[in-house]
């Protein structure tokens, strides 16, 4: 039964946030080299920064954080651990190893090694023979793995990533977008804090071959501790996800197309610093406050109030008369039965033109199904809404 429309709802509550906030003599801009980027708070979502941030771009080596994602959930629900030893493949020796002349840990043919100093050999020296171990070690071929990749992103809500391999080697259907790797980078973050140390890491020796973290950013005096480099010679550029605290707060950047290593390293250390300095956090809507409501189908009730889960701020420029303005998005009407706390609409809050923050709304209430009457009715009315909605849609 095709009852479902996505509806937009503008918050008139919104508006009036704005209105309090200090006016300024002229709107704060910044200008960037980087071809595809985007700079995000990690505890807000808030987006502070972005530049073609959702143009599909090949990730190269940065594709070794979702590598990284899988093995830390296969840790956390106990199905490895990090003891655990994997077999090096003549695949990945081969592949990935010193053979290759890519990126590598050294690994030794048909050497066990443990999946702890697989993942240093993964995040701090980027080794592609590490990748394609644990890729193997976990689904028995690199190809497999990369599908349970792809499956990962998107139960992760990432609805723009696609995977064919577990190390970054060129492939034209393995695409990310800058914003989804932020948004990876941050949920890798925020759930997995006991392995996200090993990002951080400055050195590791395998093989008694010592080398240096590859990202750029460890060595600044900018509070980096993490997460991968990533570059595919005239493919990709250079690209880099990073992330660094300074008093407390967390920005993360995800950023691609770089001309060179030199270039990435000095606009990845601008743009984090001029995010530190130039915003500051605004108080949206408190936990369980009603934001709006949405409209139900055979429910008891017509509608539904929906409520913010957690506090929703957003960063805002210093000083800004920026004009904030909010959306209610969800697909319905709902149909009946809700539960309260269950999410139904997504709340989206945008900072002029840029999408600053998007939000889940739950149902404030449970509401069950209504009577038979109620069901007749909102048939009837919903088909008549659609045959209106077609007629204007192709005139």
């Amino acid at each position: 039964m095709a009852f479902f429309r996505t509806l937009s709802v503008a918050i008139a509550a919104l508006a009036a946030l704005l209105l309090r906030a200090p006016p300024a003599a002229a709107q704060q801009t910044f200008q960037t080299t980087a071809p595809s980027v985007i700079l995000m708070d990690a505890d807000t979502r808030s987006v502070l920064f972005e530049k073609n941030a959702d143009q599909p771009v090949t990730p190269a080596s940065t594709v070794k954080v979702m590598t990284a994602e899988l093995v830390f959930r296969e840790i956390r629900e106990g199905r490895l651990a990090l003891d655990t030893e994997f077999v090096v493949s003549e695949n990945a020796w081969r592949t990935g190893g010193a053979l290759s002349r890519g990126s590598s840990m050294f690994a030794a043919l048909h050497s066990r090694i443990k999946i702890e100093d697989l993942l240093r050999g993964l995040l701090i020296v980027s080794g592609n023979d590490a990748a394609i171990t644990l890729a193997e070690g976990i689904a028995g071929t690199e190809v497999a793995f990369a599908q349970k990749m792809t499956q990962r992103a998107r139960e992760l809500g990432l609805q723009n990533m696609n995977f064919r391999n577990a190390w970054g080697k060129d492939d034209p259907a393995q695409k990310v977008t800058p914003r989804e790797m932020a948004l990876l980078a941050g949920h890798v973050i925020g759930a997995y804090p006991d392995f996200y140390r090993f990002f951080s890491e400055r050195e590791f020796t395998w093989s008694k071959i010592k080398q240096q973290n590859r990202n750029p950013l460890l060595g600044m005096d900018i509070g980096a501790d993490g997460l991968k480099t990533g570059n595919i010679d005239e493919v990709s550029g250079y690209g880099l996800i990073g992330s660094a605290v300074q008093n407390g707060q967390r920005l993360i950047l995800a950023m691609y197309g770089m001309r060179n290593a030199k270039d990435r390293s000095e606009e990845a250390r601008k743009i984090l610093q001029w995010g530190f300095r130039s915003f500051e956090s605004k108080s949206v809507f408190n936990a369980g406050e009603t934001v709006g409501d949405a409209r139900l189908y055979g429910g008891a009730t017509m509608s539904v109030p929906l409520v913010t889960p957690r506090p929703v701020k957003i960063l805002v420029p210093r000083g800004s008369s920026e004009r904030l303005s909010g959306r209610i998005v969800y697909s319905g009407p709902v149909p009946a039965p809700v539960t309260e706390g269950q999410e139904i609409a997504r709340l989206k809050l945008f900072r002029g033109n840029t999408l600053a923050l998007e939000t889940p709304l739950n149902a404030g209430e449970t509401v069950e199904t209504g009577p038979l009457q109620r069901r007749a009715l909102d048939a009837l009315l919903e088909l008549g809404g659609g045959l209106v909605r077609k007629y204007v849609f192709h005139q």
